[in-house]
């Protein structure tokens, strides 16, 4: 995973950079407080503005290791531009992936080291994880809802860390996806969450600086996904 700004500085929503290349409708920015998604959540949205123009961020593609901003109009901005950040959604998606990785945290603990199988963070205020969890009670996943809020009201910090590829491969739970691991950046770290006291486990995504900060969390619905997965789907209590 690469190192992004916002990995270091996740409360700058804005910044003035300049533009390194552009094409008709996207750019590459020196720096960049957007998060291009991954891992099951969604890309950060916002704006770019420069002297002549303004417009909306889109959406990102990687060629060859760079990360190209998406814009919404066939413009070709050139020079230094603001860059910002829509906050809501950030701040929705940050909510929804904390609450990720606590739910990930009671079921690997409860269920024998279950592995993740797929996740994705939606727009609504909901979200959903996928286990490999044959032959289990979905009553048993309900009843995950009270230790949820539990470790929300705890108010835990969470913080980060970068490790060695190959350190984090030895260490059992850190990579906890079945069937895909986070890439490494390119000096062959892993970066590492750790909501202190209950979880650590890869991961390149953004997050709270407690559970406190989360709202409290709801168990909506249990599917049986195959013979194996069991989809969680979880949201914001009303």
């Amino acid at each position: 995973m690469s190192r992004y700004f916002c990995h270091d500085h996740p409360d700058v929503l804005s910044l003035d950079t300049a533009i390194l290349a552009a094409r008709p409708g996207a750019v590459v920015l020196e720096r960049s407080p957007f998060h291009p998604g991954g891992g099951g959540q969604l890309a950060d949205r916002g704006r770019l503005a420069w002297a002549s123009g303004e417009t909306r961020v889109t959406g990102f593609e990687t060629i060859d290791g760079t990360l190209w901003h998406l814009l919404a109009e066939p413009v070709e901005p050139a020079g230094t531009v603001q860059t910002t950040v829509d906050a809501g959604f950030r701040a929705a998606q940050t909510e929804l992936h904390t609450g990720a990785h606590v739910l990930n945290a009671l079921v690997y603990q409860q269920f024998n080291g279950a592995l993740l199988t797929g996740a994705q963070l939606g727009d609504d205020g909901t979200a959903r994880c996928d286990f490999d969890l044959p032959d289990v009670d979905n009553d048993r996943l309900r009843a995950l809802e009270g230790a949820l809020n539990d470790a929300i009201r705890q108010d835990l910090p969470v913080r980060y860390a970068w490790v060695p590829r190959a350190e984090a491969e030895t260490q059992a739970g850190l990579l906890r996806s079945r069937s895909v691991a986070p890439p490494p950046s390119p000096d062959g770290m892993i970066r590492i969450v750790e909501i202190v006291g209950l979880d650590r486990q890869a991961c390149g995504g953004t997050h709270l600086a407690s559970t406190g900060r989360s709202r409290p969390l709801r168990i909506l619905k249990i599917d049986n996904k195959g013979r194996h997965n069991r989809r969680v789907k979880y949201g914001v209590a009303s």
